[in-house]
């Protein structure tokens, strides 16, 4: 027995085969050896192979042509699609009619009313100013527009999203059912949650409304979820001790607990549904979006302008006033609401009563000429021409030649196969092999639709955004981390510019680069930078103080105590900033295809634009495909030690 014992550390792996990482590097390249001359023995070494593609398109014409020719006469979209239609229309068109019959009095002084019993004064003033700017700005009708649609879907997405909570929070059984369908709506682009509800309900409210509450739901669900489950114990117990039934336990103990989870999941529903309630104006939602649209498609910036400032209004007005229900609010009792909704009836009848229930026109003032007139200045004097550091457009042009040419040539020159390897690479080395089987499956995708062109292209323009948003976030990061003044002075930026809709990103950027792939790339990096600032700064700042200390004590300098203790503390919080960078990018790249940004991003707007649901729904599934490999490979799997690879 001494003998075996003895011999036991010869028969160890050789050293560079002992982490992890390089045993499973090693089981991936003895599979290659054997499965690429296999794969270059049966289809070609270059791009996707012809024989391994599926083309949807002859039955996806076909189920679509099924569906426009039956919809008005099959049971299924007779007495239940059609049911859900007329309701979707009917809702939002009498929440549409109330807003309008309040006027714009009215409406005003209900929202600051709110604005004041949530949040104080001035706040109240604050939301005020916001729409009175709104109707300043010409946009009073689309605004109404735009809030009805949000209200009717925020509400059925609170209802859908707490219900789904509630399960998920009283059931285990439930919660491991919904976890991974929740992870994978929130990892899929805005678009993706289009294609679907367009197939069933066409253009219109009721699809946008759908998709609206499809892409709000999940944070409703998550939060609710997370407070019941997150109540004190003790307080149970004692809720237990006084013979409460389930029931009572629910509606005393569990809800009140988990008060503020709720109202943040409130929170974060709005602020959702309103970036998609602006999205789906590409299938008809009308409203604030659709102006945007309609400004960005005919690269009228003025009008996108002033479409866009409401836009940014409202998700800052509803973000403060719901992110104060959260923060603390007094409960307010309802003969209070009671009171605010008596005051501001009473506003709306005196602003009938003196004939100035619509917002008059003279009373607009008209930016898009003098924005129009300042583009066409930057076009001559700052687009290119200007000394030392050339124009705007120049650095597109520049951007584009240097960088994302090279970047889609070279990932475009790659054997298919090795593309699927290096997927395969990554993402078992920071998980499991299911991660890295799910990763290589969604990646062949893509190129089993005959989309593999076009999603390589799609994922150059995300990994030049991602390097770009990286590079930035972190030095910003690193700096708000080390400087208490840089956060306090980042703080309120970052707070506006995460509330803002993804849409209104492309407005400055094709202001100030034009159209085509660089600035889509520019309003990505602009959207996904706060998150990976914000959680950079948060992963440093919660790095162990005594650890810290250590290092100083040892003569640590602050650039030796960055790399050698903060950076490698704080790698789960970095790595989870890489992953939500990646996420973001892809969201905003793929609504870039609206500005030029072509691939598939172009693919299903113009899909979804034309009615061609061959086109949009390949395109729709592959940016899906993409977007659940690109989390898989940037999203590390926690395992227990003893499950192994």
């Amino acid at each position: 027995m001494a003998t075996v014992t003895a011999l036991t550390p010869r028969l160890s792996l050789p050293a560079p085969l002992r982490h992890p990482a390089a045993r499973k590097l090693a089981l991936l390249a003895l599979a290659a050896a054997v499965l690429v001359p296999l794969a270059n023995a049966l289809w070609s070494s270059g791009s996707w192979p012809k024989a391994l593609t599926v083309d949807l398109t002859k039955p996806l014409t076909s189920a679509g042509d099924w569906i426009i020719d039956n919809r008005d006469s099959h049971p299924l979209f007779l007495y239940f699609f059609g049911y859900i239609s007329n309701a979707v229309v009917l809702s939002v068109r009498a929440v549409y009619l109330v807003l309008l019959a309040a006027g714009w009095a009215g409406v005003t002084a209900f929202a600051a009313l709110i604005a004041w019993r949530t949040a104080g004064v001035r706040l109240a003033a604050g939301t005020a100013a916001a729409f009175l700017a709104c109707g300043l700005l010409g946009m009073w009708v689309p605004t109404m527009q735009t809030l009805a649609l949000m209200v009717v879907a925020v509400l059925v997405s609170v209802v859908v999203g707490a219900l789904l909570g509630l399960a998920a929070g009283l059931s285990d059984r439930l919660d491991r059912a919904l976890r991974p369908v929740l992870d994978t709506m929130q990892v899929l682009p805005a678009f993706a949650y289009l294609l679907p509800v367009v197939l069933v309900f066409g253009i219109g409210v009721p699809a946008a409304v759908l998709a609206t509450v499809v892409y709000a739901a999940p944070p409703m669900a998550r939060l609710t979820s997370l407070g019941l489950r997150g109540a004190d114990g003790g307080v149970l117990e004692a809720v237990d001790s006084l013979g409460a039934t389930a029931r009572q336990r629910l509606l005393t103990a569990r809800i009140p607990l988990a008060r503020r989870e709720l109202l943040l999941g409130l929170n974060q529903t709005i602020m959702m549904a309103l970036g998609m309630a602006v999205i789906a104006s590409v299938i008809g939602a009308g409203g604030l979006g659709d102006r945007v649209y309609q400004a960005l498609a005919s690269v009228d910036v003025g009008a996108a302008l002033a479409a866009g400032i409401p836009i940014v209004l409202l998700a800052v007005v509803l973000d403060r006033v719901t992110g104060a229900a959260g923060g603390g609010m007094p409960h307010i009792r309802p003969a209070v609401w009671g009171s605010v909704l008596a005051a501001a009836l009473a506003v709306a009848v005196a602003g009938r009563l003196a004939g100035r229930q619509d917002w008059s026109d003279a009373w607009t003032l008209n930016i898009a000429e003098p924005v129009n007139r300042a583009v066409d200045w930057m076009t001559d004097h700052l687009y290119s021409g200007v000394p030392v550091i050339g124009g705007t457009a120049d650095w597109a042009g520049h951007f584009t030649t240097w960088v994302l040419d090279p970047v889609r040539g070279g990932l475009q020159w790659l054997p298919w196969w090795s593309l699927l390897l290096v997927v395969a690479a990554l993402a078992w080395v920071i998980g499991t092999w299911r991660t890295a089987l799910t990763a290589v499956l969604a990646m062949a995708a893509t190129g089993v639709l005959g989309v593999w062109t076009p999603a390589l292209d799609t994922l150059s323009q995300v990994l030049a955004a991602v390097a770009v948003t990286l590079v930035l976030g972190f030095a910003t990061g690193i700096a708000a981390a080390r400087s208490d003044r840089v956060e306090r002075w980042l703080r309120p930026v970052l707070d506006v510019f995460q509330t803002l809709p993804q849409f209104v990103y492309l407005i400055p950027v094709v202001a100030l680069f034009g159209v085509g792939r660089a600035p889509a790339v520019a309003a990505a990096v602009v959207y996904a930078l706060p998150a990976v600032v914000r959680i950079t700064t948060q992963g440093l700042r919660q790095v162990d103080p005594a650890a810290l200390e250590s290092a100083r004590s040892l003569g640590a300098t602050p650039g030796q105590q960055l790399r050698q203790v903060q950076l490698p503390l704080a790698r789960p919080a970095l790595l989870l900033a890489v992953n939500q960078g990646v996420v973001l990018v892809l969201a905003v790249v793929i609504i870039g295809g609206l500005v030029g940004g072509g691939a598939l991003g172009y693919d299903a707007v113009f899909g979804l634009a034309q009615g061609d649901l061959a086109t949009g729904l390949v395109a729709g599934a592959a940016i899906v495909c993409l977007g659940l490999m690109l989390d898989r490979v940037t999203q590390p799997t926690q395992r227990r030690a003893s499950k192994g690879a």
